[in-house]
């Protein structure tokens, strides 16, 4: 048996308009890249992308999108990603753009990038506070970014599942 090997495009949503991130849905997003595709690479393109193309993870709070295609076609999708100008949800249009943060060959690889990422972003706002109560709570913020805490939990589920 043949194993499939994707990439996963870690990107975020960047909007002058924060009811934009709150509206976006993965259905959107997906045909929103597609649309980019095509216009960039053409029918070719669309089609070696669109193999095993996804939308795996999208937060709508942070803005944070993970997208998943084939191994061959990765660069076509990055390649096709800062021509997506707009989203359209709800029968509007909000105009973004999205930043790619980092190409992973696993998921676990982009989500430990992305603690990484989050925890730099964090450190920036505890340089710009103003006050001690917003320093407290980047602080408590940013020691909470860890994946200990999932590690542990997801091995006292593993052991229940094994016991019964």
């Amino acid at each position: 048996m043949v194993r499939f090997k994707n990439r996963y495009v870690l990107c975020e949503v960047v909007s002058e308009d924060p009811r934009c991130r709150q509206c976006i849905e993965d259905r959107a997003l997906g045909l929103a890249v597609r649309d980019a595709i095509t216009r960039v690479h053409g029918d070719y393109g669309l089609a070696c992308c669109s193999i095993s193309f996804t939308v795996k993870y999208l937060n709508a709070y942070t803005g944070t999108v993970l997208l998943r295609c084939r191994k061959d076609s990765y660069r076509l999708l990055c390649s096709a990603l800062p021509f997506v100008r707009c989203l359209e949800s709800r029968a509007q249009r909000y105009p973004c753009f999205l930043n790619t943060l980092h190409v992973g060959g696993t998921i676990r690889t982009c989500q430990k990038f992305l603690i990484q990422y989050n925890r730099t972003q964090l450190l920036r706002l505890l340089q710009n506070c103003t006050n001690e109560e917003e320093r407290q709570c980047i602080q408590k913020s940013l020691l909470s970014c860890s994946l200990t805490e999932e590690q542990s939990q997801s091995g006292d589920e593993e052991e229940d599942d094994g016991t019964e």
